[in-house]
This record gives structure tokens, C-alpha cells and sequence, in this order.
């Protein structure tokens, strides 16, 4: 006989489910938060790059204002890098680093729950910053002075405070995350055994702490000048502009690593697994990923060559920024080097990995030709650089962010996602993400401006073609959303080792050997 649960208990009960998540310190409840809430982010973005591509469909103003566009842009550019890209990376480090290193739950829990629990709020403070009187901050991401502080409107004192929340978030979120690492290892896990994932999740922390407070200066900097008549950044009362663009792009060049640093570590999980081999040097690996690391602080004027510098400066940071290809281009060798002669599967994991380094190796590429300084004067703000930081963000991060989910939602949920599905969603994204990002390379080489609400006629076919690229991409998400709710939802009970056999060393819980050793299957005449 069926038992009847009265509605106060029931009631209750629902009551209770959503004081456990709002009062959770268990590691895989905030790890979960964080990657639902990065997915709506994600959502709101891509909606704003939408209307983006909606106006630039053609040529002349159809759908919105210019100064609406340029909110847009700012907004879009603020939310897909702190808001998803980055909470993401949290919640996958939230979910697998104690479980890879042998720790009962992170080091600070109710701290980790706190790091997380702002985050809503710092966004909802910028995106109600866009019903303000005057608009919501329309300076672009990188908010240059002046335009972030002469010419700003009113709503910059939101902006301010909502970047501030971000960053204390971002660095609890690090120290939590060092000191889990540090303290909470099993006994026999020394370093040189950790998962490359819990290697690069270690270094990015070191990074977050040492550019989030640059940040916070910089912004603090541009609220004072704009509210409180100092001169940092105003020429007139004896500051200087481009020191602003000095400031920022010490903490933004980092940012990007900090972004694409956990990426290396997913696509070295899933390869090796889906190759049926042992990583091709691990301890290479976590040197270049150290290198890249240190590099990352000395290449930040690379995005300031048509400024005026001296010839030494960009001589510079020329070749610094070249030097950096060289331990990233160790990476790409050794991912391809654990698949030679190697058993590979091709399951919906792998195939993002694959495209990973595909298409990132394709925005470095692009990157090298930024790097060259008589290039860059020509392709300096144009479509070009949109391209090329597009390929190394939504080929690269997001696509090794997708990756992660398709690989370890079967441990997370015990139930296995819709392979079907799951194709579709592949292939549609690889498909409609190159005719978004990969026209926009010809967009700039033929010199057409970025952050533009209008533009010349002759480039009118290529951005109707790049605009359509943009919705197909955007819907195709629409396919994760529904993999992802049927899997948690139930279906296929996953095995124990859901790959048959590709069991990386992620799912050993730390063990003390630093590979796992794989049997090759036997060939079939």
C-alpha cells in the first residue's frame, strides 16, 4: 500500500532541500552551484552577443542604439569572462580536486560556500546596472580611461562594486583551493603524482591571487577619478591614460591564462583516457605549465604596441610573447604524442578535446601574427583580434569546459547522458562556431573596426554569414541544456568505469602511482 506523505510534510521537506543548498559545505553541492549558475551566465551572454550579431547582420542601424550596442558589448564581454567562463573552471575544481587528491571536502568549507554565494550577487548588481538612468556601463570590458571615467555614466559606481565581489570571490576561491592542495593531499600523493588537472587548477590559483588585487586597484583607481576628482588617469590634472592600459593589462593578459591554464588540464585527462595510454610527459607538462604561468606577466603590452612605446619596449614584448608558443606548443606535441599508435575512441568527450586543440592551436597561430609589431598596426581593434581571442575562449575554453561535463557527468550523476544527442550537440557546435569566429579573420584583414554598432558596405556578406554562424552556435547550446537535464534526471544506470576502460588516473582516487597503466586491446586481424 502506497503511503500518503501529507502536504506539510512534504512541503517541509522541499523547505528543507533548499536551506541544504543555500547552506551547503559539501564540495560537490558548491561545485554543482557553480556550474549551473556559470550556464545561465553563459545563457545571458550569449543572448547579449545575439543582439550583437542581430544589429551587425547588416549594414546600418536596425534593432538598437549605439549606445545600447556598446552596453552590449561590455556586458556581454564582463559576463562570459567572470561570470562564465571562470565560475565554470571553479565548479569543476570544486568537484574534482579533493576527490583526485584523496580529500574528504576542501580545506575551508564554509568560506568555499561564501566564494560562491556573492557571486550572484555582484551580477545581479551589473546587470541592474543596465536599467539605471543613462544605461549601464558602455566603455567596453577592457573600460579604458577616459571613456571608463570623463565619460561614463552614472552607473560606473555599479560596475565598480560588482568587479570588487567578483574578485573577492575569485581569490577565496584560490586560497581555498591552495590550501586543499597543500594540506589535504593523501599521504603518498607528492607532487609530482598529482592529475594534471589538479597541477594546473594549483598554478592558476598562484595566479588569481597575484592579478585579482591589480584589478581591484585598477577599478578603485577609476571610481575615485570619476567620483572623486583625483588624477590618476586624467591627463588634464596630471595623470596619464595609457598608465591605465599599463595597470589592466597586467592583471588581463594573466586572466587569460588563468582562463585557459584548467582547459590544459582537462583535454590531458580525457586524452590519455580515450587513447587507452599513459600521458606523454607528465613532467614536461607541469614545467611548460609553470612557464606559461611566469611568462604571462611580461607579455602584457602586447596589447598596447600602437600606443607609442619605445622601439626596445615592443622589441620586448615581441619576442616574449612569441617565447610563450614555445611551452604551449609543448603541450599540443604531447597530447598528440599520448594518441600516436594509441587504442582511441572517439566518444563525445574526446571529440571536444580533439576540436580543443584543433582550433586552439588555430588561435595561437593567430596570436603569433598579433605578436609581430608592424602586423598588429594593421590589425590592431579589428575583427582580427575578435577572432583570435574567440578561437583561444569558445573553441578553447569553452569547448574544454563542455568536454569536462560530457567526461564526468556519469560519476557525478551514476546515470549516463544521451550519446545521440550528445552528437548532434558536437557536431552542430563545430560546425556553426567556425562560421561565427572564422570569417571574422577576413573581416580584419580587410580593416573592419571592432565594436561597432555600423560599418562599410563592402563587408556586409561576410558579417550576414558570421551573424547566422552566431545563432546556429547559440541554439546548438540548447542541445547541452537538455543532455545535461535527461542525464541528471535519470536514464542508463553508468558502470562503475564508464568508459570501458579508459579509466584515467582521474578516477583513482589518490593513487600513489603517477600513471595508470592501460593494456592496449589485442588487434583483430
Amino acid at each position: 500500500m502506497t503511503e500518503v506523505i501529507p502536504v506539510e510534510v512534504e512541503h517541509d521537506c522541499k523547505f528543507n532541500g533548499w536551506v541544504r543548498w543555500l547552506f551547503t559545505t559539501n564540495h560537490k553541492d558548491i561545485g554543482t552551484l557553480y556550474l549551473v549558475f556559470s550556464f545561465v551566465m553563459f545563457l545571458i551572454g550569449g543572448v547579449m552577443a545575439l543582439i550583437i550579431r542581430a544589429e551587425l547582420f547588416q549594414p546600418g542601424l536596425q534593432l538598437i542604439e549605439p549606445n545600447f550596442f556598446n552596453q552590449m558589448t561590455t556586458v556581454h564581454g564582463l559576463i562570459m569572462v567572470f561570470g562564465a567562463v571562470m565560475p565554470a573552471f571553479t565548479g569543476l575544481a570544486n568537484w574534482m580536486v579533493p576527490m583526485m587528491i584523496g580529500a574528504p571536502d576542501m580545506a575551508f568549507p564554509r568560506m568555499n560556500n561564501w566564494s560562491f554565494w556573492i557571486l550572484p550577487f555582484a551580477f545581479l548588481i551589473l546587470l541592474g546596472s543596465l536599467f539605471m538612468e543613462g544605461g549601464g556601463p558602455n566603455f567596453g570590458w577592457t573600460f579604458y580611461a577616459p571613456l571608463s571615467t570623463v565619460y561614463s555614466p552614472d552607473s560606473t559606481a555599479l560596475f565598480v562594486f560588482s568587479i570588487h565581489i567578483m574578485g573577492m570571490s575569485s581569490i577565496m576561491g584560490a586560497i581555498n583551493i591552495i590550501v586543499t592542495i597543500m594540506n589535504l593531499r593523501a599521504p603518498s600523493l607528492t607532487y609530482m603524482k598529482m592529475p594534471l588537472f589538479v597541477w594546473t587548477w594549483f598554478i592558476t590559483a598562484f595566479l588569481l591571487i597575484a592579478v585579482m588585487p591589480v584589478l581591484a586597484g585598477t577599478v578603485t583607481m577609476v571610481l575615485t577619478d570619476k567620483y572623486f576628482d583625483t588624477s590618476f588617469f586624467e591627463a588634464a590634472g596630471g595623470g596619464d591614460p595609457v598608465m591605465f592600459q599599463h595597470i589592466f593589462w597586467f592583471f588581463g593578459h594573466p586572466e587569460v591564462y588563468i582562463m585557459i591554464l584548467p582547459s590544459f588540464g582537462i583535454v590531458s585527462a580525457i586524452v590519455p583516457a580515450f587513447s587507452r595510454k599513459k600521458l606523454f610527459g607528465y613532467v614536461s607538462m607541469v614545467y611548460a605549465t609553470a612557464s606559461i604561468a611566469g611568462l604571462s606577466f611580461v607579455v602584457w603590452a602586447h596589447h598596447m604596441f600602437t600606443t607609442g612605446m619605445p622601439v626596445f619596449a615592443e622589441l620586448f614584448f615581441m619576442y616574449c610573447t612569441m617565447l610563450i608558443s614555445v611551452p604551449t606548443g609543448v603541450k599540443i606535441f604531447n597530447w598528440v604524442a599520448t594518441m600516436w599508435r594509441g587504442a582511441l575512441t572517439f566518444e563525445t568527450p574526446m571529440l571536444f578535446a580533439l576540436t580543443f586543440i584543433i582550433l586552439f592551436t588555430i588561435g595561437g597561430f593567430s596570436g603569433l601574427m598579433l605578436a609581430i609589431i608592424p602586423a598588429d598596426f594593421q590589425y590592431h581593434d579589428t575583427y582580427f583580434v575578435v577572432a583570435h581571442f574567440h578561437y583561444v575562449l569558445v573553441t578553447g575554453a569553452v569547448f574544454s569546459i563542455i568536454a569536462a561535463v560530457y567526461y564526468w557527468i556519469p560519476k557525478w550523476t551514476g546515470y549516463m547522458y544521451d550519446t545521440n544527442l550528445a552528437s548532434w550537440h558536437f557536431w552542430c557546435s563545430l560546425i556553426s562556431v567556425n562560421i561565427l569566429f572564422f570569417p571574422m579573420h577576413f573581416l580584419g584583414l580587410a580593416g573592419m573596426p571592432r565594436r561597432i554598432p555600423d560599418y562599410a558596405l563592402q563587408f556586409a556578406d561576410i558579417n550576414a554569414i558570421v551573424s547566422v554562424g552566431a545563432f546556429l552556435f547559440g541554439f546548438s547550446q540548447l542541445f547541452f541544456l537538455v543532455v545535461v537535464v535527461k542525464c541528471v534526471r535519470g536514464g542508463v544506470p553508468a558502470l562503475a568505469k564508464p568508459w570501458e576502460g579508459a579509466e584515467g588516473l582521474e578516477w583513482e582516487i589518490a593513487s600513489p602511482a603517477p600513471y595508470h597503466t592501460f593494456s592496449r586491446p589485442p588487434k583483430i586481424d
